[in-house]
């Protein structure tokens, strides 16, 4: 079996993606809490969905990602 090496550059790169994610998940919260007036201590106290629903945003972008390199795979040949 073949051994792989995953660089600091795609560590690096993987976090970014991930954090930017993050941000927009934190984004789609403040603007559920303007849209439906609750309070701002919601910002912590839904942490954890906004932590999951950056995972699942970030899940969706690595089927994009991974359906656009299947692709320029098979019409590369």
């Amino acid at each position: 079996m073949k051994d792989t090496i995953i660089t600091a550059q795609m560590k690096r790169r993987e976090l970014m993606l991930w954090l930017a994610c993050f941000a927009v998940a934190n984004v789609v919260n403040w603007v559920t809490i303007i849209k439906f007036a609750t309070p701002w201590y919601e910002v912590f106290t839904q942490l954890g969905y906004v932590v999951v629903l950056s995972f699942v945003i970030y899940a969706l972008i690595g089927m994009v990602r991974l359906a656009w390199w299947i692709l320029n795979r098979t019409f590369r040949k």
